[in-house]
């Protein structure tokens, strides 16, 4: 077979045996087969026109307006050093005591190499804070608002009622879920309480019963436990539900207790013979039967007629 020439005329479809041979005799490359010119690139470096071009869209501004600052790194503070060191010996205890550990580097931490970097953008923005509010009061520039000053708000007064009634409803809804969330509780405690007092109940009468049964059979003669258990029914009774109001009283007083009313104050054998306030000796008047009869009534001095008050003018 003769040597394998590339892109002949002649031969057919390459097969794959034809071409690992050319591979192999390194007649072939991997990737492209035809070879690409290559175009070398110049890099021009024109300062002037790059600094004519920079002067055509600088702004002139006063540093007030830029506020441009070129600071260094302020100081660590020792807390965050402490605190480094403290993640440093953390991180190297987890790496060296985990299976297949390795000499654990600090400088090759991602973790440790993250906070640093943090750490450093935080300090040297603290530097230039620090430079620039040294420099505005150097200009007699406020760097704090006063006390009395008010901004214009950026919301409009209808996006703000309705942040304000978003707000007071869920405050509605926390007091409604905090209001029976306590009668939830306080229908527990009820219950609790409830259930306690039936099952005191219950004790102090089986401990009754058990003592009546030990009289019963003779086996003691105290009969005390029956006084206190009137004693406490007493108490119960007496209590500031049962007090009688001043209403109460007077209805009473009045209406009586209840009972049977009717022929109350029909005289009998009794209510006949009692003559203590009878008095013999007063006299009724006569006409004490007449239907314009009025016991304490006194006459009045009655006008005189018209032809004697005539007469008398004579």
């Amino acid at each position: 077979m003769s040597d394998f020439v590339l892109n002949d005329s002649d031969t057919e479809v390459d097969s794959d045996e034809e071409l690992q041979e050319a591979f192999a005799k390194g007649l072939i490359k991997p990737g492209l087969n035809e070879e690409i010119e290559k175009v070398e690139k110049k890099y021009v470096n024109n300062v002037a026109d790059l600094k004519s071009k920079l002067t055509e869209f600088k702004l002139k501004l006063p540093w007030v307006e830029t506020l441009d600052l070129v600071t260094t790194v302020a100081p660590m503070a020792p807390d965050v050093a402490l605190q480094i060191q403290e993640t440093v010996q953390r991180r190297k205890n987890i790496k060296e005591n985990s299976k297949g550990a390795k000499v654990y580097d600090p400088a090759e931490d991602p973790v440790l190499n993250e906070f640093k970097r943090e750490n450093l953008i935080h300090r040297q923005a603290q530097a230039a804070v620090l430079e620039g509010i040294k420099k505005l009061k150097e200009l007699g520039l406020p760097t704090r608002r006063p006390d009395d000053y008010f901004a214009e708000m950026a919301k409009t007064d209808e996006h703000m009622q309705k942040v304000r009634k978003n707000l007071m409803a869920k405050q509605a809804a926390q007091a409604r879920i905090e209001k029976v969330r306590q009668l939830r509780e306080q229908k527990k405690i009820s219950k609790r309480v409830q259930i306690d007092t039936k099952l005191k109940q219950a004790s102090e009468k089986k401990q009754m019963l058990e003592q009546l049964k030990r009289v019963r059979k003779g086996k003691s003669s105290d009969l005390d436990f029956l006084d206190d258990n009137k004693n406490k029914n007493n108490k119960g009774k007496g209590g500031p539900q049962n007090k009688i109001s001043k209403k109460r009283s007077m209805k009473d007083k009045k209406f009586g207790f209840g009972g049977k009313k009717k022929g109350s104050k029909l005289n009998t054998r009794e209510s006949s013979n009692n003559m203590d306030g009878f008095n013999s000796s007063s006299k009724r008047p006569s006409n004490f039967k007449n239907k314009s009869f009025k016991p304490n009534s006194k006459k009045k001095n009655q006008r005189p007629g018209k032809s004697k008050r005539k007469n008398s003018k004579r």
